[in-house]
């Protein structure tokens, strides 16, 4: 049997939590607190649905109202499912679009780096095949220079 101040303290602490619940429940009343909503599981397409998803993305990017309902008929999905599927489809063709164009350019760059430095070494070469000690002209070097920049 447990003592009579173990039992005072083990009261205290019950109505100690109580209040506190009853201060927080009274707050949370007051802020219109609203309890979140549990999130939808992500859904798993088949290999088959995101086949056919793919081949209908290929030639049309957004669907009519009466196409989505077609596709999702076919597919055993419901209309939200299909509507975010291209909307996640876009957002992706729209990223690898990005990365493609920024690609370019990076070779773009390389490329002119690469000329850059073949004409500068061919400066170098050229300097050491005339024999002479002195420097490389301005006007040698700008021509160089205007050479990589037109390409």
């Amino acid at each position: 049997m447990l003592s009579s101040t173990s039992e005072n303290g083990e009261i205290e602490l019950l109505i100690r939590w109580w209040q506190l619940f009853s201060a927080l429940s009274v707050k949370l009343k007051s802020q219109n607190f609203k309890p979140r909503k549990s999130a939808k599981s992500r859904t798993a397409f088949t290999n088959h649905q995101i086949f056919e998803l793919e081949k209908r993305f290929l030639y049309q990017k957004y669907l009519s109202p009466a196409d989505r309902d077609e596709i999702a008929g076919q597919l055993g999905l419901s209309n939200a499912q299909v509507i975010t599927w291209f909307q996640n489809r876009r957002a992706k063709l729209k990223r690898d679009m990005e990365e493609l164009k920024k690609d370019v350019e990076t070779s773009k760059i390389l490329t002119a780096h690469k000329s850059f430095l073949e004409n500068v070494q061919d400066l170098g070469i050229l300097k050491k095949k005339s024999g002479t000690s002195a420097m490389i002209s301005d006007d040698k070097m700008i021509s160089a220079l205007n050479i990589v920049s037109e390409k």
